[in-house]
């Protein structure tokens, strides 16, 4: 039976005895050796992080519950959020176990097919606007402001308290922090989760040292890379298309602290990550998430001076699943064969 993270990792999270202990079997997800996928970066150990296999497809189910989890404390009867695709998803599916009413915000075209399905068909209140998801999120932001709705982006501090356990459980496998954590940026909560976490089990001794993190933008979407906001990002990568993060200063902060770096790549190196990831390894992430190994491999190239991945424990950390955008994945596949159905010509195609 699924624990779920508050009951799991209760001690370490902003819980009460009122808090509900809502689940829907969050957390405990693989951590998956790659080592083909090694060679070609020249690490010691590579990692795979499959957040993809939390119950609504993304990892924005650890910091969810816990959102959510305290808005029923408060006695909330709604919850909203601006989204390009996960947030709503995983919003949704809690709201509905909840019994709450969900309103997401979303940005009309750029939210990936599977994602907008599983809003809808968790039953919550979409609502497309001809603007972007940071447009979305000044208007959700509004509205908590003038009625009581609870908002559920990561501005929300629950939402990166819930979001820390991915940390947790990293440590908890590999006995350690690694040498680097390897990580998409959009809004920029994630990676700013991952190094609170990590600080946290260091603090407690769960942890002899932390990682340097490693983070990456999409190059059409990377205000922190250039230092300024994007007024209309542009990437294949819907999941971190923002263009002005609501996270911007801790994972900043993160990376300072953490002796890492944020760096962008482009489409082309995504999707290229993105194709080698599941054809070498078997592992199919949303192209988000193939974003830090092509960072990995961006680096390799460039020799980049005071990162030693040689002799290092790499993870990288696949936020959702491939089936979140369907649409990308089969414009990228290699394409099928059409046949007749008879046995020479499967045989024949086949090249026997």
């Amino acid at each position: 039976m699924a624990r779920g993270v508050i009951a799991r990792y209760r001690d370490f999270l902003p819980v009460t005895e009122a808090t509900p202990h809502i689940t829907i079997g969050e957390g405990d997800t693989p951590l998956v050796a790659a080592p083909k996928l090694a060679q070609v970066i020249g690490c010691r150990e590579l990692y795979f992080k499959l957040e993809g296999c939390n119950p609504t497809g993304s990892f924005k189910d650890r910091g969810m519950v816990l959102a959510v989890a305290k808005a029923v404390e408060e006695g909330r009867r709604s919850i909203i959020c601006a989204s390009t695709g996960n947030t709503s998803a995983s919003a949704a599916a809690f709201g509905a176990r909840c019994g709450l009413d969900t309103f997401v915000v979303v940005p009309r075209g750029n939210i990936a097919l599977g994602k907008l399905a599983q809003a809808l068909m968790y039953g919550a209140r979409v609502l497309a606007i001809d603007g972007s998801f940071d447009e979305a999120l000044n208007i959700v932001r509004a509205i908590t402001e003038q009625h009581p709705v609870a908002l559920v982006n990561s501005i929300n501090p629950y939402r990166l308290e819930g979001q820390k356990t991915a940390a947790f459980e990293v440590v908890d496998e590999l006995g350690d922090a690694p040498d680097y954590l390897c990580i998409p940026v959009g809004n920029a909560g994630n990676i700013s989760a991952y190094w609170k976490g990590f600080c946290e089990y260091h603090q407690r001794g769960r942890a002899a040292r932390r990682p340097r993190l490693l983070g990456f933008q999409a190059e059409g979407a990377a205000p922190i890379v250039r230092g300024h906001a994007v007024p209309n990002p542009q990437t294949v990568a819907t999941a971190i298309r923002i263009g002005n993060p609501a996270s911007w200063q801790l994972a900043v902060q993160a990376r300072d602290e953490s002796g890492g770096l944020i760096d962008m790549v482009s489409d082309a190196e995504i999707l290229e990550a993105y194709r080698l990831m599941a054809s070498v390894e078997g592992i199919f992430g949303e192209p988000a998430s193939a974003a830090p190994f092509a960072g990995l491999r961006k680096l390799v190239r460039e020799r980049r001076a005071g990162l030693d991945l040689s002799g290092a424990r790499i993870v990288c950390v696949v936020t959702g699943s491939g089936l979140k955008d369907p649409t990308t994945a089969m414009d990228v596949a290699p394409g099928y064969s059409i046949l007749p159905p008879t046995l020479d010509a499967v045989e024949a195609a086949m090249g026997w």
